[in-house]
């Protein structure tokens, strides 16, 4: 494979993040693409994830853990095996655009992996129209030792 990412690491994280991570698999994360250095992943419209607006938004906790998520497994899908190492956010920078309406997709994207660090820019939008509604930044800290990652999958550890 091209990006160095094999159809079955890519499936193991798929399943750790939407069956088997408690709060990521409740607001029904989907990851939709994961790739060296880029990941993509969504969360539909859900009125439990809302605020008490009229018309209900999104509420920013869903796009600020989303951005979080997103822009973690952009940075860990750089590691020579993306199931093993640990990863603490160090910071995340959330600049809310719009409000949000509709699903949530969120595109996280290195900026650069160095030895203990890696950056990344997320994008979140939302809508028939792609509208951006959240531009953030991670910064995450790397344990490179080896040791079973918090998205491996249960039933692989």
């Amino acid at each position: 494979m091209s990006d160095g990412i094999s159809p079955a690491t890519r499936e193991q994280l798929r399943v750790a993040i939407e069956d088997e991570h408690g709060l990521l698999s409740w607001l029904g994360t989907t990851v939709e693409t994961i790739e060296q250095g880029r990941a993509v992943l969504s969360v539909p419209y859900d009125e439990k994830l809302t605020n008490a607006t009229e018309p209900p938004t999104v509420h920013g906790g869903v796009a600020a853990t989303l951005a979080d998520t997103a822009g973690a497994l952009a940075v860990r899908s750089t590691f020579d095996d993306p199931q093993t190492g640990g990863m603490a956010t160090i910071n995340l920078t959330t600049n809310y655009l719009e409000r949000a309406h509709s699903d949530l997709v969120a595109t996280g994207e290195t900026v650069r992996v160095g030895g203990s660090v890696g950056v990344s820019e997320i994008r979140i939008t939302c809508g028939d129209d792609s509208q951006t509604v959240v531009l953030a930044q991670g910064s995450y800290r790397l344990y490179r030792d080896g040791r079973a990652s918090e998205f491996q999958s249960t039933q692989h550890r």
